[in-house]
């Protein structure tokens, strides 16, 4: 009966963590660059039960022990593209391609962007992002391209963290693209910033690729920095990364699922719940009648 108490009570916490991932997804739903956080759970390791009869263990089967939400995975999907008009603001489009090392062949990703071989092994889709530095120098990476530019031509982005340039270094505005208001920032598909003539001008806004995104930890405000073994590296041609100016990119969150998640999340706590109140009025009738008989 304790046993089941315990079980009832991870699935209140697990249920609580998924309630919490599912009112966060909603409240993002109109962020800029916001990616939707799917909770996932994974039960504790199964119990063999036995019962002793005259000195001899007799198996009875296996028993689980309940569930906890393990992880919290990142969905990178690409966002709907919205058309701002400033030129200060930029969104990533297209989705990376990654070569399957066993085959030699594309790797052919679902829709959520993660591919499964035969050994079980989980691949996700490459992500390119921006680049952006914090005051200490830390790298970090996002898809909020809503940047502002100060009166010294340094770019910033939405949330103060500079943005760095293709160099690696802080990106700051020269010459005629200083003039934002006047139409004078002006950048290609590959990130590189044009002068009046419309030639690359030698600076460019720093995009990073990151093979192995699930290494991602998201640190707040649609930022993320890199975990050992994230694979970041400079965007090359085969990669196909455009880059619209003028446009940002909106919240990939699925309204319906994270609604329908936390309507399950609900129920599920509610459940628990019950089943808690049931344990504790029959561990009370067990101490008070039982016991006094």
């Amino acid at each position: 009966m304790i046993r089941g108490l315990y079980t009832a009570a991870a699935g209140l916490v697990t249920q609580q963590r998924r309630h919490d991932t599912a009112t966060q997804n909603i409240a993002n739903l109109n962020t800029t660059g916001y990616k939707q956080v799917d909770s996932v759970s994974h039960s504790f390791p199964e119990a063999m039960i036995t019962a002793m009869q005259g000195g001899v263990r007799q198996p009875i089967g296996k028993l689980n022990t309940g569930v906890f939400a393990e992880q919290a995975i990142n969905q990178y999907r690409q966002g709907d593209l919205i058309e701002s008009g400033k030129s200060t603001d930029f969104a990533l489009a297209g989705e990376l391609e990654a070569v399957d090392p066993a085959t030699g062949q594309n790797i052919v990703f679902d829709a959520t962007g993660k591919f499964i071989n035969d050994q079980g092994e989980v691949k996700y889709r490459p992500q390119a992002f921006f680049a952006l530095q914090d005051a200490s120098g830390r790298a970090l990476y996002t898809r909020n391209g809503s940047f502002a530019v100060t009166a010294a031509g340094e770019v910033l982005s939405s949330e103060g963290y500079r943005v760095l340039g293709a160099d690696g270094q802080p990106l700051t505005l020269k010459g005629d693209a200083l003039n934002v208001a006047d139409g004078g920032l002006r950048v290609d598909g590959q990130g590189r910033i044009l002068d009046k003539t419309g030639r690359p001008s030698g600076a460019a806004i720093g995009i990073s690729v990151v093979d192995n995104p699930e290494k991602l930890v998201r640190d707040g405000s649609g930022v993320y920095h890199a975990e050992d073994g994230a694979g970041v590296r400079q965007p090359t041609t085969a990669d196909n990364i455009d880059l619209r100016q003028g446009y940002v990119e909106g919240s990939n969150v699925d309204a319906t699922q994270v609604s329908v998640d936390l309507n399950a999340a609900y129920r599920a706590y509610e459940a628990n719940q019950k089943l808690i109140q049931i344990y504790d009025t029959s561990l009370q009738k067990t101490v008070n009648e039982v016991g006094r008989v």
